[in-house]
C-alpha cells in the first residue's frame, strides 16, 4: 500500500484519528520532546546513531550507510515483532523522525509493504515543532479565559482539579509544568519536563478546548518553575476577568502543610529550599525560619512565609499585571472544608 505523505498542519489537525503515532528517532530525541501520545520505535538507538554519525564523517558515507542499513533493519524487525503483530489490517499509523527522511522512511516502507496504510509526517519533528509554535501564538486568542486569583495557599490548584472533574474546561499550567509555582514548588521525585515538551503538552491541552465555553486558568506568572509560559497566553491571561478565591489564613496554613507534607517529613529539604530566600528576606530571617522548622515549628514558618513573603509579593504582582484583579468578576470564598470547596467548584463549573 502506498505511503501517504502528510503536512504537519494537517497531521496535527487529525492527530487523534491515527491508530498509533510512532516516533522513529532515538531515545534521547524522544525524551526531549515528541508528538502527544507518540510511542518510540527507534530506527537507530542513541549509541548506534552516534557510531554511524562518526563513521559517516570520519570513515566513509557509503560504509556508514551500509552499516546503518543493517542496524535499522534489525531494529525495525524487533519493533514489528514486539509491537505490531496484533495490529489489525485497518491500522493506520503516523510515522515521523527528525526531518521525515531515512529513519522514518525505512520504517514506513516496511509497514506499508505489510499492507497497512501508513502516513509519513512531511518534514518530521522539525515541521511539527514549527507548527506547535505557530499554534501557541494563535490558539490563546480563541479562548474565553477566566483567571482564578488568590494568595498562596488559598487552594487554587485544588479548586481547578475539582472544577475539571465537574466538567469545567480547565488549563492547569502547574500540572503541565510539574511544578507548584513558587520557590518551594518543585515536587521531590518529579522533575519538570523540558521547555519543548512542556509546550507540546500545552498545545495538546489548548487544542482540545471548545472556544464557545470559558476556560479557567490559575493566575500564573511568566514562568512556572524553570519553564516559560508562551507570551500570547500570558497576554490573554493578564487581560482576562479574574475570579478571586479567598480562604482564611489559618486554613491556608493547614492546607499548605497538607499539600507540602513531604517538607514536613524532610525538614532538611525544606530548609534547603528556604536558602533561596536569603537575598529577599535576609540571612537572619531565613536562619530563624530554618531553626523553627528544625524544632518542629513548621506551622509558624508557613504562617510567616505567607504574611511576610508570599502575600505582599503576590498582591503587588497581581495588581501590576492582571487587569481584572482589583475588580474581580466574582469572589469565591471557602473555609477549607470539602463541602465548601465542592460548592465553589460547582459555581466555577457553571460559568
Amino acid at each position: 500500500m502506498p505511503i501517504v505523505a502528510i503536512p504537519a498542519a494537517d497531521a496535527l489537525a487529525q492527530l487523534d484519528r491515527f491508530g498509533t503515532v510512532i516516533d522513529a528517532r532515538s531515545e534521547s530525541e524522544y525524551a526531549e520532546d515528541r508528538l502527544p501520545g507518540a510511542v518510540n520505535w527507534p530506527s537507530l538507538h542513541d549509541a548506534e546513531r552516534a557510531a554511524i554519525g562518526y563513521e559517516y564523517k570520519q570513515v566513509s558515507p557509503f560504509e556508514a550507510r551500509r552499516r546503518g542499513a543493517v542496524l535499522v533493519a534489525r531494529n525495525i524487525a524487533a519493533h514489528l515483532e514486539r509491537e505490531a503483530m496484533d495490529q489489525p489490517k485497518d491500522w493506520q499509523p503516523l510515522v515521523y523522525c527528525w526531518r521525515g527522511g531515512m529513519r522514518s522512511g525505512a520504517l514506513a516502507t516496511v509497514l506499508s509493504q505489510v499492507g497497512w496504510r501508513v502516513h509519513l509526517l512531511e518534514g518530521g519533528y522539525r515541521e511539527y515543532r514549527r507548527a506547535v509554535l505557530a499554534a501557541l501564538d494563535e490558539l490563546p486568542g480563541r479562548l474565553d479565559l477566566r483567571v482564578v486569583c488568590g494568595v498562596t495557599g488559598s487552594g487554587k490548584s485544588r479548586l481547578l482539579q475539582r472544577a475539571a472533574a465537574l466538567g469545567a474546561q480547565v488549563l492547569d499550567l502547574e500540572a503541565l509544568a510539574e511544578h507548584r509555582g513558587s520557590v518551594l514548588g518543585l515536587v521531590p521525585g518529579r522533575p519538570q519536563p523540558g521547555q519543548k515538551l512542556f509546550e507540546s503538552h500545552l498545545w495538546d491541552a489548548l487544542r482540545r478546548f471548545d472556544p464557545a465555553r470559558p476556560v479557567v486558568v490559575e493566575s500564573e506568572s511568566r514562568k512556572v518553575g524553570d519553564l516559560r509560559v508562551p507570551d500570547k497566553l500570558v497576554e490573554r491571561m493578564r487581560a482576562a476577568p479574574c475570579l478571586r478565591l479567598e480562604l482564611p489564613l489559618d486554613a491556608r496554613v493547614a492546607l499548605l502543610l497538607q499539600e507540602y507534607d513531604f517538607f514536613v517529613r524532610d525538614t532538611e529539604a525544606f530548609c534547603g529550599r528556604l536558602d533561596a530566600l536569603r537575598v529577599l528576606r535576609g540571612h537572619e530571617t531565613v536562619n530563624r525560619w530554618q531553626a523553627l522548622a528544625r524544632a518542629g515549628g513548621h506551622p509558624q514558618v508557613v504562617r510567616e512565609l505567607l504574611e511576610q513573603h508570599y502575600d505582599p509579593l503576590y498582591l503587588q504582582s497581581m495588581a501590576r499585571h492582571f487587569a481584572g484583579f482589583t475588580a474581580p468578576q466574582r469572589k469565591l470564598a471557602w473555609d477549607g472544608s470539602e463541602a465548601t470547596l465542592d460548592s465553589v467548584a460547582r459555581e466555577l463549573a457553571a460559568l
